[in-house]
Order: C-alpha cells, then sequence, then structure tokens
C-alpha cells in the first residue's frame, strides 16, 4: 500500500477552558484530494493552523508526520519550508500592493545585479492567474481594484507560485462563481496528476462529492468516522457532522401580501473598480410585505452594489426610494437605519460586527440611543435585550459577555441578524447571509428567515447558491449585465429557470 505523505496522530489544542481538539489523527496521500467535514467549531481551522504553523508546535500535544519524517513547525514559514501551503477562508491579501506583488510576497524574481526583476515578476504572474483561468487582470493593478471572487483567486496563485506538495484550501468557492468553481477544481485535478495533495474544507457536500475522493468527519473537536467515494451519501455524513437526524427544510407555499413596502426607482450605480462604467444601469424593483425577495445574478451582475446603493453604504449616480409608498432620502446607513432598514453585509468581518466587543455590545449598537438616560447605557435593559435575542435566535456561547471574534460563523451571523432586529425594521436585506456556515446552522437560519417573513418582516436575499434560494424566496429578480433580466414568480421558479437568465441565454 502507497505510503501516506502526511500524517496525523494524537492532535490535542486546549484554549482557555476548551478543548478544540482531542486525539485527531488521520492520513494524507500522495496526489489525494481529502475533504474535512465539520460543523463551525468542530475543529477544522484550529487544525488546518497547527499543520499550516500559525499554531507553533509547542501549543499542542501530538505529532505531525511528513514522509515518515516528524516535523516541528515554529511559524508558518516552517510548513511554508516543509511544502504545505494553506488559503485561509477569508482573503488575506495585501489590498495595497499590486496583484503581482500579492503573489510572489517575499519571493520576488531577482536579477543578476539583486534587483527586482519587475518584467519576469510580472509575466509569471500572469501565467499563474491564466493557469487558473483568470484572464484580462492587470498584474500591475492593486488587489483592492478586484472583486472578492478575484481576490480569491489571487489568494490561490500565491501558493502555487510555491509550489507545495501539500495544499490546504479552506472553503475556497466561499467567493466564487459556478464557472470559477469549475476553474479552481480544474486547477486542482490538474495539480493531483502532478502528485500534488489537498487538504480540502467545504461545508458544500456537491463539492465535495465531485472533487474529493475520501472525507474524515470531525464533531466536537474529536475524530468521527471516515468515507470513501464508493460510500459518499448526503444523509449519513450529514448526520455524523451534527450528531442527530437532520430534518429536511421543506419550502411551503406561501401567501404573500400585495402591499408594497419597498421601491427603488431607475437606480444608477458607479462600477467601484471599472472607472466611466456602470455596474447598475436603471434597475428598479419593489418589494412587498412578508415578501422574500431573491436577488439572483452572476458575480459582476451588480446584485451586491445595488442593495448597498439602496441602504446607503454605496454611493448611487441616480435614482429614488420610496417606503410604503412615501419618497425618502437615502444618503447613509444611518439614514436606512432610521427609516426601518438593515443590512447584513456580504463580508461579516469587514463591515458586519465589531470584532474587540462582545455579543452584548455587538446586539445593542444599533440601539444605543434608547438604552441611553443622561449620557449613561443603562446596563440593565442592555443585557435584558442581549438576553433576550441569544435565546429567541439561539445565539451559542458561554455568556453575552464572550467576544463576538470567537464565535463560529453562524453564530456570528445570528448577532448582526440580532442587531437589526432590535431596531424594529420593516425591510431586512440580506447579503449572502449562509457564507461559511455548516449545513446544521443553514437549517436554522433559513428557519429563522422564514419566521421572520411570516411575522410580516420584507427581506430580500441574494445568495450565490441557487438551490438556498429556491427554498426561501417567493419571488425572484435576475439582473443581468447591470440590468433587470427578468422577474420570476416562486411557483415558475426551478435552477434551470433561474441559471438560463442568469446567464442571459
Amino acid at each position: 500500500m502507497e505510503k501516506p505523505i502526511l500524517t496525523v496522530r494524537d492532535i490535542t489544542k486546549i484554549f482557555v477552558g476548551t478543548v478544540a481538539l482531542s486525539r485527531v489523527g488521520f492520513s494524507l496521500y500522495p496526489g489525494e484530494v481529502l475533504a474535512l467535514l465539520g460543523e463551525n467549531g468542530a475543529g477544522k481551522s484550529t487544525l488546518m493552523k497547527i499543520l499550516s504553523g500559525a499554531y507553533p508546535c509547542d501549543s499542542f500535544t501530538g505529532e505531525i508526520v511528513l514522509e515518515d519524517e516528524p516535523r516541528r513547525f515554529h511559524s508558518p514559514k516552517d510548513a511554508e519550508d516543509a511544502g504545505i501551503a494553506m488559503i485561509p477562508q477569508e482573503i488575506n491579501l495585501e489590498l495595497d500592493l499590486s496583484v503581482t506583488e500579492n503573489i510572489m510576497l517575499g519571493k520576488m524574481p531577482r536579477n543578476r545585479a539583486g534587483l527586482v526583476d519587475w518584467k519576469k515578476a510580472h509575466a509569471e504572474a500572469a501565467g499563474l492567474l491564466q493557469r487558473l483561468g483568470v484572464n484580462g487582470v492587470d498584474p500591475h493593478m492593486p488587489a483592492r481594484s478586484f472583486s472578492s471572487s478575484i481576490q480569491q483567486l489571487i489568494s490561490i496563485a500565491r501558493a502555487l507560485y510555491r509550489k507545495p506538495r501539500i495544499l490546504i484550501l479552506d472553503e475556497p468557492t466561499s467567493c466564487l462563481t459556478e464557472s470559477e468553481t469549475q476553474i479552481l477544481f480544474g486547477a486542482v485535478r490538474s495539480l493531483q496528476e502532478k502528485g500534488l495533495s489537498c487538504l480540502y474544507i467545504s461545508h458544500k457536500l456537491n463539492e465535495v462529492f465531485e472533487l474529493c475522493g475520501r472525507v474524515v468527519v470531525l464533531r466536537d473537536g474529536k475524530y468521527i468516522s471516515e468515507y470513501t467515494k464508493d460510500e459518499f451519501g448526503t444523509a449519513p455524513i450529514i448526520q455524523d457532522i451534527v450528531g442527530r437526524k437532520l430534518e429536511d427544510f421543506q419550502k411551503k407555499t406561501r401567501s404573500v401580501s400585495q402591499e408594497e413596502v419597498l421601491r427603488a426607482e431607475h437606480f444608477h450605480v458607479a462600477h467601484p473598480y471599472a472607472y466611466g462604467k456602470k455596474i447598475i444601469n436603471d434597475v428598479s424593483f419593489t418589494l412587498h410585505k412578508g415578501e422574500i425577495l431573491g436577488m439572483c445574478g452572476l458575480v459582476g451582475s451588480g446584485r451586491s452594489e445595488l442593495l448597498g446603493a439602496v441602504f446607503g453604504a454605496l454611493p448611487k449616480l441616480s435614482g429614488e426610494v420610496y417606503l410604503e409608498g412615501k419618497k425618502v432620502s437615502i444618503k447613509h446607513p444611518s439614514d436606512a437605519k432610521r427609516l426601518g432598514i438593515g443590512m447584513l453585509t456580504e463580508d461579516r468581518k469587514k463591515d458586519g460586527f465589531i470584532g474587540c466587543l462582545s455579543i452584548r455590545e455587538n446586539i445593542s449598537v444599533t440601539v444605543l440611543n434608547m438604552l441611553t438616560k443622561r449620557l449613561f447605557i443603562q446596563r440593565g435593559k442592555e443585557k435584558t435585550l442581549a438576553a433576550d435575542y441569544m435565546k429567541r435566535l439561539s445565539i451559542k456561547a458561554p455568556d453575552m459577555e464572550t467576544k463576538i471574534l470567537t464565535l463560529s460563523g453562524g453564530n456570528q451571523q445570528k448577532a448582526i441578524v440580532a442587531k437589526w432586529l432590535a431596531t424594529d425594521m420593516k425591510v431586512l436585506i440580506l447579503d449572502e447571509p449562509t457564507r461559511g456556515i455548516d449545513v446544521g446552522t443553514k437549517q436554522e437560519m433559513y428557519q429563522l428567515i422564514r419566521q421572520l417573513a411570516d411575522n410580516g418582516l420584507s427581506i430580500i436575499v441574494v445568495s450565490s447558491e441557487v438551490q438556498e434560494l429556491l427554498k426561501l424566496c417567493d419571488r425572484f429578480i435576475v439582473l443581468s449585465e447591470g440590468k433587470v433580466h427578468s422577474v420570476i414568480k416562486g411557483e415558475d421558479a426551478s435552477e434551470e429557470v433561474i441559471l438560463k437568465a442568469c446567464s442571459d441565454l
């Protein structure tokens, strides 16, 4: 039998008061793509940080063996030198450096005089991106000039430039379109044929079944089970992940009121990184009371930019907003909040919560004016408010004083929803509400969204997962090239119909 390239034995990692990993072990073979599955908080990211050197060898117990040789990593550089490269879930680029500088950071090619060979560097960077199917990206441009999906592919190109033997991919497709995902899969398969081994973390089981040859399941920091490709099955794997049988979320036909709550008319929004172009060109739509409206379209169609402009988070070139039939002025998110409009943004760590603050402080931040008396916050009322929403939304944490940054992605999302619910909203905009969330918490989020709509809240959902939109939404607006391509009723919607409309076929 072929020898493993990597063996992990009895890895145990303890944080203060929490056992993150308990005697976890597995093997990875040359040319294998192995999926590591588990809920948020199962220990996947902790284990990957150990393998990539982010957690030094003195901070855990257990053994890492590379090709029969025990290894001790004191830093990420030690792991990189050993041939392990990791692409984290959150985009980790130096946004003000060029694409080339990000790809070759710390390993720039030099000429005979010892100076940076910029011509060679730009050519190599362009070649790596083309290998990943990324065309039309100028490697001289700063990384912040590009969308999150392109930034993710730049991160992957940076890892490949280091010619790793083991590549760790943590939710690599969370920012990618279906076509970009297939390009990534093609690149991984090509590398696999050349002997590269890959550890693949994803909550999307369809991706795992398509790409991976074997699955290892973790739960509560422990090794639970393992499946080979001929044993793959959705039900048993999900049951192992969550530790219980998971009931399917069944969409029920809803009778939605025709009472108009929100109307956006003739919106024009400038392209965020293409000077002189528009990403939204004369778009109008309506939202009814208690309706869940799906905003569909490929990356670059302007979904997030349109809703960001409606919310006041992005500047608009022109456009009007009507709330309950009255024309309103929204120039800043504070205007939207005052009018009863909330928004859960696509990137929760960037602009969804304040990482250094507790759950209590993040929930109450939108209503401090209601909790303040004579310049002082009434802590009793604030704690009651936070405790109420933690209970209502089933936010899992030791207590309300826990720093929000330490929570799993799903619980962070719930806390962000809670801060908007506290404002007595009329409209809630959800941009990628389940990105990076495990299958169990996804079901809870779906139930919560439906419950809020049943109680009269009007909701707009943006998601790159068409199946997710089909489960949730009553009506669909499809954007293509910055315009409304079509409006689809819930009863007429299917994955094929929506994808055809998104692709303008």
